[in-house]
């Protein structure tokens, strides 16, 4: 075997593995008995320690270098993988493997107490093991900023989002803070003169999940590979052949779970048409959450919060929760546009429309980038949040952490650097959506008459099969030209306005 083919072999090795730590996670956020915590945070412990030891050793340096030498004999896709490998092996051996078991067991522990004191509104007792994850993910970025000679939190965008750094995101956010204000105002005033009626009743969760598999059936999710089920926290997880989606219920409303589904749909059908003879190396991958949620928002945004879509949709959609609906005007095709196009200042990130979701993002961007360079003590948190959200959205989080600084699952598990992918996602989908219809004007009227193989078979092309050959914005300018947020900003006017 060549350098490259030990490589391949051992990468192989590592995505197997991974593919199981993945549906270890699903399964503790998702069916874990409560007291079982210690337990498979021990496991998945253990198991990113023998990932990192087949990842780090000397063996694995030898075969980059040689078969970096020889690069010449490469194709272009394994060219790609070689330098996604490097890229991992650099992390892999740039941190070492006790911070790497501490940091495991310390976001797992706090992920799992986030769940239980999020509901009791306890902030005291939850700083403490925050505060932990906070110093174990500084030390270990750290470590790797001096490594890759990059600041720590252009290190954290790293992680989750190729080719993005602090002064991409600063810019981006600033051209967005420069016209959403204003914007947020307009469609507020304008939209309350509008008639629009909540669906009144009890809608059960069988009647919900049961409206939710149609759907995704639909736009191209397959069950054979992938299952949908409940969680504190909606999620796409385990493998691209094993996709795991969740979402949460409330049977007095049927739209945010609804909404969530196809969200996380969105993310599946990218993991399920990731190409398959790469699925198994770094360069058959998604190309990270930027593009993630590009994905998901185009498919919830672009597409489901369409009137196309609801065209399509809204006749299941009365098959399935009419007879629970005390008010049946409600699911009107019209009226139904109107309730997933409202726009309401609100304090929760994942209910937020999309024209007030940005001031979210930009919020928690804002202060994970001042609490990783360590700008301010973690206990001033509450303080901050709510100053920010009463400077963004007019609302105050005083006292009330459920719903503000504690609402989000992702620092409690360690996802420092995540957040940014979200509204990057929308400004992306928005202009991959634009990009779209231009190339294939028919693309309404086919989701009108509920076909998605136009939509998916451009996204494929596009998006879905070229894996992590290119980062994000690389891919985003191949597909439809240099990132901007013009498409955004012309879509939310030609929506709301």
């Amino acid at each position: 075997m060549t350098s490259y083919e030990k490589l391949e072999s051992r990468f192989r090795q590592l995505n197997r593995l991974n593919d199981l730590r993945s549906i270890a996670g699903w399964d503790e956020a998702v069916m874990m008995p409560s007291g079982s915590g210690a337990a498979r945070g021990q496991a998945l412990a253990e198991i990113s320690l023998v990932m990192q030891n087949l990842m780090a050793h000397p063996e694995v340096g030898d075969w980059l270098s040689d078969a970096g030498a020889k690069s010449e004999r490469l194709n272009s896709w394994q060219k790609s993988n070689l330098g996604e490998m490097r890229r991992q092996y650099l992390e892999a051996t740039a941190v070492p493997a006790q911070l790497n078991q501490r940091l495991v067991l310390a976001r797992t522990h706090c992920e799992q107490l986030w769940r239980r004191l999020r509901a009791e509104n306890n902030w005291r007792d939850f700083l403490p093991s925050l505060q932990e994850v906070l110093n174990l993910t500084r030390e270990m970025l750290g470590i790797l900023s001096r490594e890759v000679k990059l600041s720590v939190y252009d290190t954290a965008l790293m992680q989750y989002s190729k080719g993005l750094n602090t002064a991409t995101v600063e810019k981006l956010f600033g051209e967005l803070k420069s016209f959403l204000p204003a914007l947020i105002g307009e469609v507020v005033d304008k939209q309350s003169r509008d008639q629009v009626l909540l669906p009144e009743g009890k809608f059960p969760m069988a009647a919900q999940k049961a409206l939710g598999l149609e759907l995704m059936a639909a736009v191209g999710f397959d069950s054979n590979r992938g299952r949908l089920d409940e969680s504190h926290h909606p999620f796409c997880g385990g493998n691209p052949r094993d996709v795991r989606i969740t979402t949460r219920y409330s049977e007095g409303e049927f739209l945010s779970s609804l909404m969530g589904v196809l969200h996380e749909t969105g993310h599946a059908l990218y993991e399920q048409n990731l190409p398959p003879e790469w699925v198994e190396q770094p360069a058959g991958q998604a190309c990270g959450m930027a593009i993630h949620e590009s994905q998901s928002l185009l498919m919830e945004m672009q597409v489901v919060r369409s009137p196309d879509f609801l065209a399509f949709a809204a006749p299941l959609i009365r098959k399935h929760l009419q007879p629970f609906t005390q008010n049946p005007q409600s699911l009107s095709d019209e009226n139904l546009i109107h309730l997933v196009t409202r726009v309401k200042r609100g304090l929760i990130r994942v209910d937020a429309d999309e024209v007030t979701y940005p001031a979210h993002v930009i919020l928690r961007f804002e202060i994970e980038r001042d609490l990783l360079e360590d700008r301010w003590a973690l206990s001033e948190l509450p303080a901050v949040w709510n100053e920010k959200m009463k400077s963004y959205l007019g609302l105050s989080t005083e006292g009330d952490f459920k719903n503000g600084c504690m609402q989000d699952v992702h620092w409690p598990s360690g996802g420092w650097g995540y957040f940014p992918a979200y509204t990057f996602g929308a400004v992306i989908a928005a202009q991959l959506y634009a990009t779209m219809q231009a190339a294939r004007p028919s693309v309404g009227r086919e989701i009108q008459r509920g076909d998605f193989t136009g939509l998916q078979s451009w996204l494929r092309e596009k998006i879905w099969s070229q894996g992590s050959r290119m980062n994000t914005l690389e891919l985003v300018e191949s597909a439809a030209g240099p990132l901007s947020t013009a498409a955004f900003r012309k879509h939310l006017n030609a929506r709301y306005l």
